[in-house]
């Protein structure tokens, strides 16, 4: 099992850097990173760096590190006009153009919360097929992948794991899986029958972290309650989410450490990446 990092980790550390992290991870003997797209877009926009000066670093035969994933393309269904349809579309041709010069094979799609309209789970699950089924033919001809994430929040149009599980089997296609965050699993009380039962070759992400023992879907439970797996207060069953992706044939790989704890942005980006190569690479030695 590869380890990787994911920069909401140390998102907001003190004058954080996509190019900088790129060293870091390096350094500290992750095999893959997930960046961010609100690093990249902040970061580009401040002049710290060009996507040209990334795509050189991942040239660069000197360096073993590969991006995952681009993390991600945040609200892509229920658009309610057809401006708001295109603009996502513009955005995808624009990650794609990304990903083609930072060598990454896999786009995280995030889904739309807070919707103006009252849809139901039908409505929901067949928008979202469409659109994916678009997407498909953009990245297809690149041999991309795209990973829905549904996101453990109660305002998100896509909340559980078999919610998003249905969507993927929907759109059956080899490029269309799921990401899977273990906090967005516990948060709003997806099912173990359902993820038990799911085709593991499906799940393309798998975001470890743990999380403080908070009520489902309450309100204040975000993500800012995700620890460092094993931490004191971790309530997550670290031992049956290894377990199951095993029994149903995950072949990711990789997990990548995800938490977005402000105590934790008051590290630096050194410690802050040191810190989660060291949990993480403890919990694959425990756990897998």
């Amino acid at each position: 099992m590869k380890i990787g990092f994911n920069e909401g980790c140390n998102r907001f550390c003190e004058n954080h850097s996509v190019l900088e992290d790129l060293d870091l991870c390096e350094k500290y003997g992750f095999d893959y990173i997930d960046i961010q797209s609100e690093c990249l877009d902040r970061e580009i926009a401040a002049g710290k760096y060009t996507i040209d000066d990334l795509a050189a670093w991942f040239a660069d035969p000197a360096h073993k590190l590969r991006m995952l994933s681009y993390n991600a393309l945040v609200f892509f269904n229920m658009k309610q006009t057809q401006e708001e349809k295109d603009a996502v579309m513009a955005k995808l041709d624009q990650i794609i153009a990304d990903c083609l010069k930072l060598q990454c094979k896999m786009i995280v799609v995030v889904p739309s919360m807070d919707l103006p309209v009252h849809a139901t789970l039908d409505d929901i699950r067949a928008d979202a097929v469409a659109v994916l089924r678009e997407m498909v033919k953009k990245v297809e001809p690149h041999g991309i992948k795209l990973s829905l994430e549904f996101c453990g929040c109660p305002t998100m149009s896509i909340n559980r794991f078999e919610d998003a599980y249905a969507i993927v089997q929907e759109v059956n296609h080899p490029l269309v899986g799921i990401t899977l965050d273990q906090y967005h699993f516990h948060a709003m009380a997806s099912g173990w029958d359902a993820l038990e039962k799911a085709d593991g070759k499906k799940i393309f992400v798998w975001h470890l972290n743990g999380m403080e023992n908070m009520p489902c879907g309450a309100a204040y439970n975000n993500d800012e309650k995700r620890l460092w797996p094993g931490e004191a207060g971790d309530c997550l069953d670290h031992k049956r989410y290894a377990d199951t992706l095993k029994k149903i044939g995950f072949e990711g790989d990789v997990c990548t450490m995800e938490v977005f704890r402000p105590d934790y942005y008051k590290l630096s980006n050194e410690e802050n990446i040191k810190k989660a190569a060291e949990v993480t690479r403890a919990h694959v030695a425990k756990y897998w």
